[in-house]
């Protein structure tokens, strides 16, 4: 049996808004946007290199939804980024405007730092030590 995670839903006020951020704040590829009705559209955006998962923009379609915007977790970290060079990115990204909450350090799983979204959901971004280098 073989299985995988193909997508991740993370619920958004604004389809485009969204795309905006990922795209042009940390490099996302846009995989699809495909308008299904009036107020729906399918659309996917992944990390540059990324083969397994990617995340689902699902915008919010009542108050249940609008209230779990930026919060998916109860405040946990939500997400993990991992880069095969994260000085070049974390640049990147402060460059842009990405709002890091707690900075980088060095753990024994790898260099690490944690930043929100334009939502806030937290993200951590990592770049694994050399024994975990096969999870990028």
């Amino acid at each position: 049996m073989k299985q995988k995670i193909s997508h991740v839903a993370l619920v958004v006020e604004d389809y485009d808004d969204a795309i905006e951020f990922y795209t042009k704040k940390l490099d996302f590829t846009l995989l699809e946007d495909t308008k299904l009705s009036e107020e729906k559209r399918w659309v996917m955006v992944a990390p540059p290199g990324a083969k397994e998962c990617c995340l689902l923009l699902a915008k919010a379609a009542n108050d249940r939804q609008k209230a779990s915007i930026g919060n998916q977790t109860g405040g946990r970290v939500f997400l993990f980024l991992f880069t095969d060079d994260f000085q070049r990115d974390y640049n990147k990204m402060v460059s842009r405007g990405i709002e890091f909450v707690r900075g980088p350090v060095l753990e024994e799983y790898g260099q690490v730092a944690v930043f929100k979204d334009l939502y806030g959901n937290l993200w951590d971004f990592i770049e694994p030590t050399e024994m975990n280098k096969g999870l990028v």
